[in-house]
């Protein structure tokens, strides 16, 4: 990490922009204890953003000056929450003083800097002065040079700098840098070509010969959905074509255009959906992003009142749903968590099977929106029943999936057509829609995404969690969990389930 790549400190005014939200008036911080840095290796500073209070990691690429970009910025944004945050950020630089704030140690940086160094894995072996060391903790790039990290850095890892240079050398030697290259050559054994994921192309105006079956009578109710993709995308057709008035955000928004098209309304902010619509339901990818758009800057918790219902339909862990709940019921809102089993071709025909819990009142107004979008609702009582329920069930989904990989890749390996393997599968009591599905993508070998891979290793790890909380041996989750996270880590994340084969083959 270079010099350059810092250009911004404590104190700094800054707009700092986050993933789906606009600029927003903000101040370099040193972080609170309770928010934590990501694990990514890039130049970061922690924000306090204006009006929200809120605090978070923000790469420099998403952040500048404030006062240099203050026009042009601020020339659209008329909303009351925007200007509440710029009277604030003016009442902050008046009252900042005349002390030069470049010249305020930048502690963000160097827990910056040590952090891209410990996880770099390299040791220096550089000796300087302690004039030169003084210097070097005062520079912007502090505890990170060329070669790895400073000298206070190797303190930490209780390594004298003797050590290392010893430590260095021995590993610097053919015989080691051989064996180094046959372990990693062994971890990258699988070389089969990775293919990429098609894009399913979907058609937003023809209705599903399924969904033209069903009787619905639309509420006249406003709902609101967060998050279009590969579940969202399909749910959210279903609810325009059947006739609900539907107010859509989504973190890119490139993918909302379609939707406005179609018949949708499209809001900026996660908050701007809330204030819009009676009812939101939320669908992204994992428990961290389902708390972010809850509790974060321009977040649901903003707005949300006594006259507000909350639908979470992203597969969490009942932990997760609980604290969101909880913090929904203490700002007088209702909420629901609403667990969808299927894959993408469900989410379009509308035969989704969706797990529900909570207030019970809220599952009756969404009725309508549960017929649109799946051939059944359950509603299985208290708040992180339907979790339990939507993980026992990817536990088992997952396993099998494991296990079909393996006979088929056991199968080619002795020699046998894998086609007639799932044609006698076919006459067997294994018929099954959903695992013929998965074997025919097998033997095409394109994975095209009907459910992403990572999000059944994610719900794999979840059940694992909740196993050890309930002291319940998974052994064979464990071990399908491992399959998986080997899947993705060769690439096949976004890539659908089936190519867990790739993992089992090669």
């Amino acid at each position: 990490m270079t010099s350059e790549t810092h250009k911004f400190r404590i104190g700094d005014p800054v707009w700092a922009k986050m993933k789906g939200f606009s600029p927003w008036p903000g101040v370099v911080v040193l972080p609170p204890v309770d928010v934590k840095r990501p694990a990514i290796k890039k130049a970061m500073h922690c924000v306090n953003f204006f009006g929200t209070k809120d605090f978070a990691w923000i790469e420099e690429t998403s952040m500048k000056p404030y006062e240099e970009f203050k026009d042009t910025l601020t020339k659209d944004k008329k909303s009351k929450p925007m200007k509440v945050a710029i009277g604030e950020m003016e009442k902050y630089l008046q009252n900042r003083g005349d002390t030069p704030q470049s010249q305020t140690p930048n502690k963000c940086q160097d827990d910056d800097a040590e952090f891209d160094a410990l996880i770099s894995g390299k040791q220096s072996v550089k000796k300087s002065t302690k004039k030169e060391s003084r210097k070097r903790n005062l520079s912007e790039d502090s505890g990170s040079t060329a070669s790895g990290p400073s000298s206070s850095t190797s303190k930490k890892r209780g390594r004298p700098a003797a050590k290392m240079a010893k430590d260095e050398d021995r590993d610097a030697s053919p015989v080691t840098m051989s064996s180094k290259k046959a372990v990693m050559g062994l971890l990258d054994r699988p070389s089969a070509q990775r293919p990429s994921s098609p894009v399913l192309a979907m058609d937003l105006v023809t209705s599903s010969q399924t969904l033209r079956e069903k009787d619905i009578q639309p509420s006249k109710l406003n709902f609101g959905f967060l998050g279009l993709g590969i579940m969202g995308a399909g749910m959210v057709k279903n609810l325009l074509n059947s006739g609900h008035n539907v107010t859509v955000w989504n973190r890119t928004t490139e993918k909302v255009k379609d939707f406005v098209e179609a018949g949708a309304k499209e809001a900026l902010t996660p908050s701007d959906v809330i204030a819009e619509c009676d009812i939101t339901y939320s669908c992204v990818s994992d428990p961290q992003a389902a708390k972010d758009l809850v509790f974060g800057n321009c977040g649901v918790l903003q707005e949300i009142n006594t006259t507000k219902g909350y639908v979470e339909m992203t597969s969490v862990d009942s932990d997760t749903s609980q604290d969101i709940a909880e913090a929904i019921s203490l700002k007088g809102g209702r909420y629901l968590e609403a667990q969808i089993q299927g894959s993408k071709t469900q989410a379009q025909d509308g035969t989704l099977v969706v797990l529900v819990a909570g207030d019970r009142s809220l599952f009756d107004d969404c009725q309508s929106c549960f017929q649109a979008i799946g051939k059944n609702s359950f509603y299985l009582g208290e708040v992180g029943n339907a979790s339990k329920m939507n993980l026992v069930l990817q536990t088992m989904i997952g396993v099998t999936l494991a296990g079909l990989a393996e006979g088929m890749a056991l199968a080619d390996r002795a020699g046998l057509q894998q086609k007639d393997v799932l044609e006698v599968l076919e006459l067997t009591g294994l018929n099954c829609p959903s695992i013929l599905q998965k074997g025919k993508a097998i033997i095409d070998g394109g994975f095209p995404t009907h459910q992403p891979l990572q999000h059944m290793q994610k719900d794999l790890k979840l059940s694992l969690n909740m196993g050890d909380q309930l002291e319940q041996p998974l052994p064979l989750t464990a071990t399908a969990n491992e399959v998986f996270k080997h899947a993705k880590r060769l690439g096949y994340g976004e890539h659908d389930v089936s190519a867990v084969y790739i993992r089992a083959r090669f």
